[in-house]
């Protein structure tokens, strides 16, 4: 199972859409066994996917309970191939719950509760708070792979100095398979002089690799979250249902030794 951890320490990139809609297409498309990871505590993702999180194990026991069982947290969505492990408010006392807990090692609960079904699923995405907490951290340390979205705005680089320096931190202290694999663009309108620039700068920086995919803006986007679904249900010919589909291509293209279809789920 390949882990990917979708974060920005900056509010309002979609990063819970596009957790959503990759995690969705890998398994909708490219016909692989995918676990969603609801890391926010908004639990965003877990709405969009109409999956209950209040009064149901989710992402809180297994930072907080020993051993915790996560075959029985994962529930099944209405979608073939795509499970999730949900999330709420009680990530916050879960997190502060892990910082008093000195009895056993905090930063890697994630790992060793993914290592539990790591040869039930080809992928997982964990989709992220935009903020650096113990539980991102157990993201960070259990992730092979980072993608972090970023809208092209005058705030466009807040938080990548202080995100590329936690990536670099875990994978010295406790992930050194850790990748950046880089950023990529949402809300993109190509027609706006202001946002070709601003892509061309980020791409000039060389700092911060940057994927050739554009998620482009649309209205259709905020009507799926309403609606419920992954944009590729919602409106299947719309401009962001593409760009999500390439984006998860180009993903794809750069994972080691796989297939980008028919995979085992190994």
């Amino acid at each position: 199972m390949r882990t990917v951890s979708v974060i920005n320490f900056k509010g309002g990139v979609a990063k819970t859409i596009s957790s959503v809609n990759m995690a969705y297409i890998l398994a909708a498309v490219h016909g692989q066994r995918v676990l969603l990871v609801d890391n926010d505590k908004q639990g965003n993702a877990s709405k969009i996917l109409r999956r209950h999180s209040y009064g149901k194990p989710g992402v809180a026991e297994i930072l907080t309970e020993r051993n915790a069982d996560l075959a029985g947290i994962i529930q099944h969505t209405d979608y073939e191939g795509l499970d999730i492990v949900t999330a709420n408010m009680n990530l916050l006392s879960a997190c502060l719950a892990v910082l008093l807990d000195q009895k056993r090692p905090q930063q890697t609960r994630f790992r060793k509760a993914l290592d539990q079904v790591g040869d039930r699923y080809s992928f997982c995405i964990i989709d992220n708070a935009p903020d650096i907490s113990i539980s991102t951290v157990n993201a960070l340390a259990a992730s092979d792979d980072v993608l972090v979205p970023v809208t092209i705005d005058e705030f466009a680089l807040d938080g990548l100095a202080e995100l590329k320096e936690q990536i670099d931190n875990t994978r010295e202290e406790l992930n050194p398979a850790l990748r950046f694999c880089g950023c990529f663009i949402t809300r993109y309108d190509r027609l706006n002089e202001a946002d070709r620039q601003g892509r061309e700068y980020l791409a000039a920086q060389g700092e911060y690799p940057l994927f050739h995919t554009c998620i482009r803006r649309t209205v259709k986007m905020k009507q799926s979250t309403f609606a419920r679904e992954p944009i590729l249900l919602y409106s299947s010919r719309c401009g962001a249902s593409r760009d999500y589909k390439d984006l998860v291509e180009e993903y794809l293209g750069m994972c080691p030794n796989r297939t980008q279809k028919g995979e085992d789920g190994k």
